[in-house]
């Protein structure tokens, strides 16, 4: 299957990529630049809001993996305006594009952030979803209800992800993991918002690649699954680890961050059931093989002007 990887140069998108290829499929990039992580790779620069662009990209194509998006919370609260426009407007034009060339699989990366609204405390996909507060989970959301929308107007099938927060290799460095990471190779302290006892389902960004390309198969057609791992892990206990590998740093406590996730308990039952996916990797072992990444790629960075 030839499958355009929206965001297929980003983070979560070039592990997707990889995945992809090991199932045998034929991924394509569609991405604002060129792929750091694959020279090789089939790459069709162009804006997510461009529906043209997508139309010529998608051509020759079976099916999407829309991952393009701005993920940064705080990205969100500094532009709302950019992050409305490629969340919300981007996820409509690529299923226009896809009405316009006549494919009709999507697979949609959203968010287990579509909870943080609810009053329960443990969620499943069946969980009815208030209107959300944060404009983040609002443009996360407006693309999975287009994504409804488009396939019962236009037959347009789609697969919605929700997403648990992704760690690993390759990760944005405003991400939690790198960020502490980060402050602890300079010997600055970690801040905790709050008390630091916020809990994430984080999932390891190869386990995350894994699912989208399970996502292609016949029975996630117009099916919703949380992509998510069954460990409950704080904030608190990040900084810990990263402090453990890394050291050289000390944890502080600073004010909570408005519109957090807060603790939730996301179900991944639905996925393992039907698509036989699992969160493989465990949280310490994925923080340990992260630290290890980016401390191999300091000892190239400086071992490069020698070697020069």
């Amino acid at each position: 299957m030839r499958v355009l990887v929206t965001g297929g140069s980003g983070f979560i998108g070039s592990h997707v990529v990889d995945k992809l290829r090991a199932a045998g499929h034929e991924p394509v990039i569609y991405d604002l630049r060129e792929s750091p992580w694959h020279e090789d790779a089939e790459t069709v620069i162009g804006e997510v809001t461009d529906v043209d662009a997508l139309t010529l990209a998608l051509a020759d194509c079976d099916a999407v993996a829309h991952l393009a998006a701005v993920a940064d919370v705080n990205d969100v609260l500094k532009d709302p305006r950019l992050a409305e426009e490629i969340n919300s407007r981007g996820s409509a034009a690529v299923l226009e594009a896809c009405r316009r060339v006549g494919v009709n699989r999507v697979v949609y990366a959203s968010t287990i952030w579509v909870y943080s609204d609810t009053a329960a405390d443990e969620v499943d996909e069946e969980t009815l979803l208030p209107a959300p507060a944060h404009l983040y989970t609002s443009t996360k959301l407006a693309g999975e209800l287009y994504c409804r929308s488009y396939q019962e107007l236009y037959g347009i099938d789609y697969t919605i992800l929700r997403f648990g927060i992704p760690y690993g290799p390759r990760a944005r460095e405003a991400a939690v993991i790198p960020a502490f990471t980060n402050k602890a190779f300079a010997g600055e302290p970690l801040t905790l918002s709050g008390d630091g006892l916020q809990s994430r389902r984080f999932v390891y960004v190869e386990d995350l690649a894994d699912g989208v390309a399970l996502g292609l198969q016949d029975i996630a057609r117009n099916r919703v699954y949380n992509l998510v791992s069954d460990e409950n892990v704080t904030i608190k206990q990040i900084a810990e680890l990263v402090q453990e590998f890394v050291g050289n740093t000390e944890i502080v406590y600073g004010p909570a961050r408005p519109g957090d996730l807060g603790s939730k308990i996301v179900s991944g039952a639905r996925a393992e059931a039907e698509l036989g996916w699992t969160a493989a990797t465990p949280f310490r072992e994925g923080v340990r093989k992260y630290i290890d990444w980016r401390i191999a790629a300091r000892e190239r960075a400086a071992a490069a002007p020698a070697a020069a």
